[in-house]
């Protein structure tokens, strides 16, 4: 028995000074683990950016929201403003080819470019009209006011016929942009108001890509033909608008050019994406845009549009141009070549 108990206290004792052993490592590394932090070299410390980033996250940017328009006192305004509202969010209904009021437009809406009324963060919305209205704008050489740039649309977009500028329609129009903007101080823009930009890529948009990416994504609401779906209760709305064909933008429209279009599709669709719920890769935004400009819509002439060539935008899919670069290129890139171009005719001019 006693021989029993002596080999049973050796294996206490052994496994006891196991035990103090670890513990001995383990304060040793407490001890010398400030020495590593201060001497090893400084590509094994956490860097200030990690650290930066982690305490300024970017949903901490302060978007844009418009102003309430629930909340104007002025019974009239309030009245203009909301035929406003129900003008950008129903524009087929008051001036489509069965418009109530005049038939002068395509059959979309201002909001299938322009979302949720013209409200949504980085969905070509409204949040800096008011404040940068009138501006000077290279395509027509001039000052604009609110009033010129809704006819725009109505025109391009539409594909239909300018409003007077007195009108009804017009003045409600304007007034709604204008209120939902009335927030921002004069020549100040927005956060998060009109597109957000989207890097160039090394290469052409590709037309074939595009169509896949459009097949698999796109055709559930915009249909195989492109002819999107028209709203199943207001049968004189599209609920998803025509991509192309003769209900579609024209070729004047903002959307013909391919960067907008391309940064319109990344943050927005398909249906369910956002700036904040990305679902399309940078590739797959250029390569769709591209597909869908490259299929029939209607032409428009505006032999007015750029008096000055070096103004006009790289992507700008008709000549002529300031550059001897190809009209194919400046429709589909790859443009970082022609950026780098007109980079250079401006530093040059500042010499």
């Amino acid at each position: 028995m006693s021989k029993e108990m002596d080999e049973a206290r050796e294996e206490y004792i052994k496994r006891l000074m196991v035990l103090v052993n670890i513990m001995k490592l383990a304060l040793l590394f407490i001890f010398i683990s400030p020495f590593f932090y201060f001497f090893w070299p400084s590509t094994h410390k956490p860097s200030n950016k990690v650290i930066v980033e982690e305490l300024n996250p970017s949903d901490t940017i302060k978007y844009w929201r418009p102003a309430d328009v629930q909340a104007i006192k002025d019974p009239t305004l309030k009245a203009s403003v909301l035929y406003g509202q129900e003008l950008i969010a129903h524009t087929s209904h008051f001036l489509g080819p069965n418009g109530s009021v005049r038939k002068i437009s395509n059959g979309m809406n201002c909001q299938n470019c322009h979302l949720d009324a013209g409200t949504k963060i980085w969905g070509n919305n409204y949040g800096s009209v008011a404040a940068l209205y009138p501006k000077f704008r290279a395509r027509s050489e001039s000052i604009e006011n609110i009033y010129k740039r809704i006819n725009d649309c109505m025109e391009r977009s539409l594909n239909g016929q300018a409003l007077d500028s007195t009108s009804k329609e017009m003045t409600a129009m304007a007034a709604y942009i204008n209120y939902i903007g009335s927030n921002m101080s004069k020549g100040k823009k927005a956060e998060g108001s009109g597109m957000k930009d989207l890097p160039f890529l090394n290469r052409a948009a590709d037309v074939n890509k595009g169509k896949t990416v459009y097949t698999a994504l796109c055709i559930t609401c915009h249909n195989a033909d492109g002819q999107g779906q028209k709203d199943s209760l207001n049968h004189d709305q599209y609920k998803y608008p025509p991509l192309w064909g003769p209900q579609s933008y024209n070729d004047a429209a903002g959307l013909y050019r391919l960067s907008n279009l391309a940064k319109y599709v990344k943050y927005n669709m398909p249906l369910g994406a956002s700036h904040e719920n990305v679902i399309l890769t940078d590739e797959e935004a250029w390569d769709v845009a591209a597909f869908i400009n490259t299929q029939p819509r209607p032409h428009k002439d505006v032999p007015l549009d750029w008096p000055d060539i070096t103004k006009k935008p790289i992507d700008h899919p008709f000549g002529k141009y300031a550059d001897n670069f190809s009209e194919t290129q400046h429709k589909y890139g790859p443009y970082q070549v022609i950026k780098k171009f007109y980079d250079g005719q401006i530093k040059n001019a500042k010499k």
